[in-house]
């Protein structure tokens, strides 16, 4: 069987070779180099193609803009940097790094590929990501992966996607030893490395070398590399190079503040922080404070969106003890009543200190000079006011700021200054509306959010869900459609549609979506378990024993996975078999409703009612209002001839809605004939064998 490589050192490389290091093109250096190779002759060859994965293609290659149409634009994406007010979450990436992997896949499907991504160990973590899906969803037979590392630096998906997905080969080759370059060669070639270099020759004469030599060549690579136009590079070698040349706190400083604001705007959060790190470590200060602080807040903003925010907090406070900029206080003071209400882990949030933190900051915004930054400014730090109220349970007065906000914005400002914030306030106040339960309000603003937002993915997902509240599931539908044909693949919205499509009773839709969610993150136990189930409804045990095993694999004590197997062994006609699954379920969860029902099906067609009531009793416990445990246990105790609680069992689930009112209507006179003795026929037992606790 054809598999995936994995070497230590250089291998034997055929196909596209594509260096990784981060250094060279920072995020999705070796995604982008395969992109910048395949895509323009892809473009004339199968444009639709192209087309389907404009976003991730331009966001790993963005060079590639202008030799390819452009990717739809959401108000995010063409928001100047002072107006934007929404950042991308930290899983963008995961996104990217699917739909760049359905593009060559699809793409290999004509034309099979072999790439060697070099240098893996010191890739950013966006091309690692990228690198475990590639290998977990590529048919090697048709995109072969070869990874080169060092054998360090690897993240964990990736580290475990090799040990799974490729095979282990034997070291390539050490270095050629001897080296003949004289001390000027061996100087320039560390330089023209782009700081990529491990050669202790070069390095060694690089440290040697007379400090204003190598300031200027570095001034003259970044130049070289300038005059090449290529995008990706300013998020590489040139800011490295103008960090080391001449002018480090200038030019260097401004090159690494540009690529930590491109890479905020697009979501790589990991280059954030070492530009922003690297850069506030260039700077003065005391001379520099703008650029300081701002390079400081990447950094710190980058930490929290990845959760990281006990580290992010002392920046923030940091600052805050450094100077006295009313706007540099208000900014800082917003972010710690965010991570105060709602990024720092539950034990440390606290939201009454996130209020005095944010009202601060409002009386800061109400005092500034120009009229136009304190409109907005008020605007946006009574947005952040209206999120504490929504933690705190006050939703009426978090609508309330939200509508102020707007009128204020509409009063104030011209209306084409502030588009995006604007239509965070609305989606804001339709998302208060939803938690309101005010769903025909909620629907009319996410729909105009939409209006003034049509690109934008999330908004549609979300008026989904309240056009699903409101019993519209076909319009709920088409908005996933439409959500899903403008973003990369992320689970959520295909789970989403798989709900509604099996509302609809369209199962074989529900099947197709949850087991692309499946296939997308085979974590996702929720829809595996959904997957699996609905195929043994639908009768197809072999399709839906695939996906048990498979995940068994990943969580072998997972007992909803384990009841499952159960029910495929108890088809295969297995009883002892489906009895050790379902009893290793229980031991992982005693709660497990749907195991407890099983169990106690086996349990009667074996012949112990007795076995069986217990464990249906054990169910009642979890769900006491469950009609259909009701009627099975009474089930049970009819088939042994106890009327009395049987009665009882009928008589209680009558009361609840969603009984089968008929059913046991005809079960509860039965027993009550059989109780009262008024003549009426003498019920047989029901045998043993005659299977019913279970069916319902």
């Amino acid at each position: 069987m054809i598999r995936h490589h994995w070497q230590t050192g250089r291998s034997a490389r055929t196909g596209i070779v594509a260096d990784s290091h981060r250094a060279l093109r920072g995020p999705y250096t070796g995604l982008g180099t395969v992109l910048r190779l395949l895509v323009p002759q892809a473009g004339e060859d199968r444009p639709e193609l192209v087309r389907h994965h404009l976003t991730e293609i331009l966001s790993a290659a963005p060079e590639l803009r202008g030799r390819i149409d452009a990717a739809p634009e959401t108000l995010t994406s063409l928001a100047v940097p002072e107006e934007r007010t929404r950042i991308y979450p930290a899983n963008r990436t995961r996104r990217l790094a699917h739909g760049a992997t359905e593009f060559l896949i699809r793409y290999a499907g004509t034309t099979p590929l072999e790439i060697t991504f070099a240098r893996v160990d010191q890739a950013d973590p966006t091309d690692q990501e990228f690198l475990a899906i590639l290998l977990r969803r590529a048919d090697p037979g048709r995109v072969h992966v070869t990874v080169e590392t060092d054998g360090t630096g690897l993240l964990p998906e990736l580290a475990a996607a090799l040990d799974r997905y490729a095979e282990r080969l034997p070291d390539g080759p050490a270095p050629a030893g001897g080296d003949d370059r004289d001390a000027d060669q061996l100087l320039r070639a560390y330089v023209e490395a782009d700081g990529t270099s491990t050669d202790p020759a070069e390095r060694a004469a690089y440290e040697r070398a007379d400090p204003q030599l190598r300031r200027a060549l570095h001034d003259a690579r970044a130049a070289a590399l300038r005059e090449r136009d290529e995008y990706s590079l300013e998020l590489g070698a040139i800011p490295w190079h103008l960090e080391h040349g001449s002018d480090p706190a200038g030019a260097g400083a401004d090159a690494l503040y540009e690529a930590a604001r491109h890479c905020g705007a697009m979501g790589y959060y990991h280059a954030v922080i070492d530009y922003g790190t690297r850069g506030r470590a260039l700077v003065d200060p005391d001379t520099q404070m703008r650029l300081f602080w701002l390079l400081s807040t990447r950094a710190s903003s980058a930490m929290v969106v990845l959760g990281r925010t006990t580290e992010a907090e002392p920046t923030y406070l940091d600052l805050r003890s450094r100077y006295s900029d009313p706007e540099l206080q208000m900014s800082t003071g917003y972010a710690l009543a965010m991570l105060y209400t709602r990024f720092h882990p539950d034990a440390i949030k606290d939201h009454h200190l996130a209020r005095g933190y944010i009202n601060n900051s409002i009386a800061i915004a109400s005092l500034l000079p120009d009229l136009e930054k304190r409109a907005f400014h008020s605007v946006f730090q009574n947005n952040g006011l209206a999120l504490i109220e929504m933690r705190l349970g006050r939703v009426p007065a978090a609508l309330r700021l939200v509508d102020e906000g707007l009128r204020r914005l509409d009063q104030e400002l011209p209306g084409d200054k502030h588009r995006l914030h604007r239509s965070v306030l609305v989606h804001n106040r339709g998302k208060a509306y939803l938690a309101l339960g005010r769903l025909a309000e909620a629907l009319a603003d996410l729909s105009k959010v939409i209006e003034l937002d049509p690109n934008y993915a999330d908004y549609y997902f979300d008026r989904a869900d309240a056009r699903r509240r409101l019993g519209d599931i076909t319009g709920a539908i088409a908005d996933c459609d439409t959500a899903i044909s403008l973003s990369p693949p992320f689970y959520e919205l295909y789970y989403n549609r798989a709900d509604l499509r099996a509302e609809l009773g369209d199962s074989a839709g529900a099947i197709s979506d949850f087991g692309y969610v499946v296939e997308l993150e085979p974590d996702q136990l929720d829809a595996r378990v959904n997957v699996i189930s609905l195929l043994l409804d639908e009768g197809a045990p072999q399709r839906a024993r695939g996906y048990v095993e498979e995940g068994l694999e990943l969580h072998p004590d997972e007992p909803r996975l384990l009841h499952l197997r159960g029910l495929l062994a108890l088809a295969d006609g297995q009883p002892g078999a489906a009895r050790e699954s379902f009893d290793r379920a229980l031991a992982a969860d005693p709660a497990l409703v749907a195991a407890l029902a099983s169990r106690a099906t086996l349990a009667f067609d074996s012949g112990d009612p007795d076995t069986a009531v217990r464990d249906l009793t054990a169910a009642l416990d979890v769900e006491p209002d469950n009609p259909d445990l009701l009627y099975n246990r009474g089930f049970v105790h009819e088939a042994a001839r106890r009327w009395a609680a049987a009665e009882q069992d009928y008589t209680r689930a009558l009361e609840l809605p969603g009984a089968d009112r008929d059913e046991l209507l005809e079960r509860q006179a039965r027993c009550r004939t059989e109780l009262i003795g008024t003549g009426g026929p003498a019920l047989e037992p029901i045998p043993a064998g005659q299977s019913g606790p279970a069916t319902r």
